[in-house]
C-alpha cells in the first residue's frame, strides 16, 4: 500500500469515529508437525450482544497486521495463518452504520477498495491461509473466508451468506467473483440472490460444507482444535482437499453456459420478487455475468464500481433505515410499552375458539411458551377438529425433523379442549378468535369474564373492531387489550398490540412481554379501525378497486404498483386476503372514515356469485378474468392510466399515513414503517413506506411537509 493510499484509508477511517473497531488478534500456535500456524482472531472485545463487524479502521488494521504475517511467511517464521472469530460470530459484515455515513461517491469508493486491499493479502499471503467459520459469517464475513485458501466450519454456526441484495448493495469484497467459483453458479445464485429476496435466509454450518463454501464440518465443542489438526493435516499432505463443486468459466464453454442459465433464471427470480424496482439484484447479476469471463483483479474494478454507484442509492439509504434503525433497533425497544415489570406471569393461555385462525394461536403459545393451553368452542366436533389440526401441525414438522419425537408429544400433551369456558378458570392470559362480528365477540368476552380469575388478562385477536366497544359492558374493561396476529401466524412476525380506551399498564406489559416470548415484533397501536397494517392495506386495494370499477382495464389497474416493487399485486393480494374478508374490513372502515376507504360493488357481486378471485391461469401460462366473471361485473367510463393511478395511490397513502400519526395511533412514522415491513412485507428498499412517500414527492403533495426531516 502506497504512502498516499494510506493516507486516503486513514483519512476515510477518521470519517467514522465511533466505529466499535473489531481487532485482529495474533497468536502463534505451534501444530504437531512441528509447524508454526499464526491464529488470528476477530474480536471486538464485547460479548455476543454486540456483532463483530468491518469498519474502514477495523480493515486498517487488518490489513497492517496481515502485512506483518506476509513479512513473517516469507522469514519463514510461519508456515500458514488461520482466521477465526470471537464466540458465535467470524465476522457480521460491513458496519453498515459506518457505510451509511460515508456521503460522497469517492469515500464510498475508498471504502470498496480498502476491503479488497485487506482481502487480498490473505489471498496471496505467501503461506496457505485457513478461515476457521465458527458463527455469523454475513457479507463480508463470508468474504474474508472466501479470500483464504481453505475453510472449515463449525456445526453450530449459524448465519452464513451474503445478504447484500437485501441490503442493496452487491458483495463487493470479491464474494461475487469467488463464490461461484467454489460451489458453482446455480448453487451461488441461490446464495447471493434467492436467499436474500426470500426473507434474507441465511445458511447453518451443515448446509456451508454440503454446498462446498467449507472443506470440512466439524462439531462446535472442539472446533478449533479439531480445524488445526485439520489445517496441520493440510499442509503436512496427509489430507487432499477436494472440490468437486469447483468450476473456472473462463474458456469452458459448459461452464460458460451453466454460467448464463444460471443469470437468466436468477433474474426471472428478481421480477418475481421485485418487478425489478430494487437496483441491487441487477448489480449482483451484472458483476456475476461479467466475472465468467474477465480475471479477480478486473471484477474487483467492477464491484467497487457498483457499490460506489448503489451506496449512494435511496434504496440503500431506505434499506439501512429499515434494517438497521428499525427492524434490529426500534423492534427490541417498542416505543410506548410500559415497564416490563409490570407484567404478570402467564402459567396457562385460554382460546376461545376452535378454527384455523385459533389453532394457530393455540399452537404458537404450546410451543413457545411451554404452558397448558386450552381451546374452547360451541361443540365436542369441533374442539376435536381443532385439535386434530394442531396434531397434524406438529407431525408435519416432526416428520421434516425440525422438533424431536420428545418435544412433538410434550406439545401435544400441552394443548386440550372443552366445550365450556370453565376451562379458562386458572387461565392468567385468554384470547377470542372467533367471527369478526362485534356483537359475538362482546358475547364471548361476558362468558369468560365470568368464569376467569381477577387477575386474568383477556385479548382479542380482531383485525378491525373496536376493542373500546368490545369491552365496553364488562366489569373490568381495564384488562382487555388488543393482540393482533397476522395470517399465517408463524410466519408473520408483526403483532399489532391495542390499546383500548381504558387497557392499564398490566395488560400491556403482560401483551408486550407475551410477544417477546412469541419472538414477534410488537408495536403499540391506538384502538382504531383496522388498526396500522390493513387501514394502510385497504387504502391501497380501495384506490386500485376504485379504479377498476371506473373503467380502468384489469391489467393497467394490477400493474400501476410495479415501480413500487410490492411482494404481490392488489389482485392477487386481495385473493389471498380472500375477498369477503376485504370487503368486510372496507365496510368498516368506509363506516368509520367515509368516502376514502371505497366499498366495491363488484367486489361484493364476486361474493355473491363464490368468485374468489380476478385472475385465473390462462392457456399462455398468463393470467386473465374470464369472460363469464367479467359479464357479472359493472364498469364506469373514467378509466386511468397507470402512471395517474400509482400517482393517486401514492398520494391517498401519504395523506392516510399523515391522518393516523395526527390521530396518534402510533408513536411516529417509524412505527408505520416498522408494522408494514413486518405485517404486510412491504419492501425494505422503500425503507417500510413513509420514506419511500418522501421521496416521490407524495407527502408534500398530500400533507405540505414530509414524514422524515434531512
Amino acid at each position: 500500500m502506497s504512502s498516499s493510499t494510506k493516507e486516503n484509508f486513514a483519512s476515510l477511517a477518521a470519517m467514522v469515529p465511533d466505529e466499535i473497531i473489531t481487532h485482529s488478534l495474533i497468536e502463534d500456535v505451534q501444530l504437531p508437525s512441528g509447524a508454526t500456524i499464526a491464529l488470528l482472531t476477530l474480536d471486538n472485545g464485547f460479548d455476543h450482544s454486540k456483532p463483530t463487524t468491518l469498519g474502514p479502521n477495523t480493515l486498517l488494521e487488518l490489513h497492517a497486521k496481515l502485512t506483518e504475517q506476509k513479512k513473517r511467511a516469507a522469514a519463514g517464521e510461519i508456515q500458514a495463518l488461520a482466521l477465526t472469530g470471537k464466540p458465535h460470530y467470524l465476522v457480521a459484515g460491513a458496519d453498515l452504520n459506518g457505510v451509511k455515513s460515508l456521503a460522497s461517491p469517492q469515500n464510498g469508493a475508498a471504502m470498496a477498495s480498502l476491503g479488497h486491499s485487506a482481502y487480498d493479502l490473505l489471498a496471496d499471503l505467501g503461506v496457505p491461509t485457513f478461515a476457521l467459520i465458527n458463527g455469523v459469517a454475513l457479507g463480508g464475513g463470508l468474504e474474508i473466508a472466501l479470500a483464504c485458501t481453505y475453510r472449515t466450519v463449525s456445526s453450530g454456526a449459524n448465519g452464513i451468506g451474503l445478504p447484500e441484495a437485501f441490503i442493496g448493495l452487491v458483495p463487493g469484497w470479491g464474494g461475487v467473483y469467488r463464490l461461484p467459483r467454489l460451489i458453482g453458479p446455480e448453487a451461488a445464485m441461490t446464495v447471493m440472490i434467492e436467499n436474500p429476496l426470500n426473507n434474507n435466509r441465511s445458511l447453518n454450518g451443515v448446509t456451508a460444507a454440503k454446498l462446498g463454501i467449507a472443506d470440512t464440518l466439524f462439531e462446535s465443542a472442539d472446533f478449533l482444535e479439531q480445524s488445526l489438526l485439520w489445517a496441520d493435516a493440510v499442509l503436512t499432505g496427509e489430507i487432499t482437499v477436494q472440490r468437486p463443486n469447483a468450476v473456472e468459466p473462463n474458456g469452458n464453454p459448459e461452464i460458460t453456459a451453466r454460467w448464463a442459465a444460471a443469470a437468466a433464471k436468477a433474474r426471472a427470480f428478481v421480477e418475481s420478487k421485485t418487478s425489478n424496482a430494487a437496483p441491487a439484484p441487477a448489480k449482483v447479476l451484472d458483476v456475476f455475468e461479467a466475472g465468467a469471463s474477465i480475471t479477480q483483479t478486473e471484477s474487483a474494478a467492477l464491484e467497487i464500481a457498483a457499490l460506489t454507484e448503489l451506496m449512494q442509492t435511496h434504496a440503500f439509504h431506505n434499506t439501512v433505515y429499515a434494517f438497521l434503525d428499525l427492524v434490529q433497533k426500534r423492534s427490541k425497544r417498542p416505543a410506548g410499552a410500559p415497564d416490563k415489570k409490570l407484567a404478570r406471569p402467564v402459567s396457562k393461555v385460554g382460546v376461545v375458539g376452535a378454527g384455523l385462525m385459533a389453532g394457530q394461536l393455540a399452537l404458537i403459545f404450546a410451543k413457545s411458551l411451554k404452558v397448558p393451553v386450552v381451546i374452547t368452542d360451541v361443540d365436542a366436533a369441533r374442539v376435536e377438529k381443532g385439535l386434530d389440526y394442531i396434531h397434524g401441525e406438529i407431525n408435519k414438522q416432526l416428520a421434516k425433523g425440525r422438533i424431536s419425537p420428545d418435544a412433538a408429544n410434550r406439545t401435544k400433551a400441552l394443548v386440550t379442549g372443552s366445550v365450556s369456558k370453565a376451562a379458562f378458570a386458572d387461565a392468567d392470559f385468554v384470547i377470542e378468535a372467533v367471527f369478526e362480528e362485534l356483537s359475538v365477540k362482546k358475547q364471548v368476552f361476558a362468558e369468560v369474564e365470568a368464569v376467569v380469575s381477577a387477575d386474568c388478562i383477556l385479548a382479542t385477536n380482531t383485525s378491525s373492531l373496536s376493542v373500546t366497544e368490545m369491552g365496553r359492558d364488562l366489569a373490568h374493561p381495564e384488562r382487555l387489550v388488543g393482540f393482533h396476529f397476522f395470517n399465517p401466524v408463524a410466519q408473520m412476525p408483526l403483532l399489532e398490540i391495542v390499546r383500548a380506551e381504558k387497557t392499564n399498564d398490566v395488560a400491556l406489559a403482560t401483551a408486550f412481554a407475551l410477544g417477546a416470548a412469541l419472538r414477534k415484533t410488537s408495536v403499540l397501536v391506538k384502538d382504531n379501525a383496522a388498526f396500522v397494517v390493513n387501514r394502510i392495506l385497504l387504502r391501497l386495494m380501495g384506490e386500485i378497486a376504485k379504479a377498476f370499477d371506473d373503467g380502468t382495464d384489469a391489467a393497467t389497474a394490477d400493474g400501476a404498483l410495479r415501480p413500487m416493487g410490492l411482494p404481490m399485486s392488489p389482485f392477487t393480494l386481495l385473493a389471498m386476503v380472500g375477498i369477503p374478508v376485504a370487503n368486510h374490513v372496507s365496510e368498516s372502515l368506509h363506516a368509520a372514515f367515509g368516502e376514502r376507504f371505497h366499498v366495491s360493488s363488484n367486489q361484493q357481486t364476486l361474493i355473491k356469485n363464490s368468485i374468489t378471485s380476478l385472475w385465473v391461469p390462462a392457456a399462455d401460462g398468463t393470467v386473465e378474468i374470464p369472460a363469464s366473471t367479467l359479464e357479472l361485473l359493472e364498469f364506469g367510463n373514467t378509466p386511468s392510466t397507470a402512471e395517474e393511478l400509482l400517482v393517486r395511490t401514492q398520494d391517498a397513502l401519504a395523506q392516510e399515513i399523515g391522518l393516523m400519526l395526527n390521530e396518534g395511533v402510533v408513536a411516529g412514522p417509524e412505527d408505520i414503517d416498522l408494522c408494514m415491513i413486518m405485517g404486510a412485507g412491504w419492501p425494505m428498499h422503500l425503507g417500510g413506506i413513509t420514506p419511500y412517500l418522501d421521496q416521490v414527492g407524495a407527502s408534500v403533495r398530500a400533507n405540505g411537509k414530509t414524514f422524515h426531516q434531512g
